[in-house]
């Protein structure tokens, strides 16, 4: 049995976490991450360091673990991500292949039925992330 994270208590944490992470590249443990943080919680548990390889790193976490199991859940790390500090900077620089994968999670966002979000909102979202 694996041991199940706890949501990391402060930005400091948080940070140390996801560096390790994204050191090993390690998308099931971002995931895991992601399942027991509360995605209202993000934008102050990223504080100002989001980079181009968090935001990837969440991305395909998102996309490979979390959006067939709980696509709503996957919608609300999408949409509090983009209201973290350095969204906009961190975007703009993503590749075309990144965002290609962008493009990939919100198809299976789309292609999913969750109380948690409508095509509506999940158009909205994506005009956010300029896809």
């Amino acid at each position: 049995e694996k041991l199940r994270a706890s949501e990391p208590p402060n930005p400091y944490d948080f940070g140390q976490i996801i560096n390790a992470v994204n050191a090993n590249k390690d998308k099931a443990a971002c995931a895991d991450l992601l399942t027991v943080t509360d995605p209202k919680t993000l934008p102050a548990l990223l504080s100002n360091k989001l980079e181009g390889e968090i935001l990837l790193i969440f991305i395909q976490s998102l996309e490979h673990y979390v959006a067939g199991k709980d696509p709503g859940l996957a919608y609300q790390h999408l949409f509090y991500l983009s209201k973290a500090e350095r969204f906009k900077v961190v975007l703009a620089l993503l590749s075309k292949n990144e965002k290609e994968e962008l493009w990939h999670l919100f198809d299976l966002l789309s292609e999913s039925q969750s109380d948690q979000y409508s095509l509506e909102d999940l158009e909205s979202l994506k005009k956010v992330y300029e896809l």
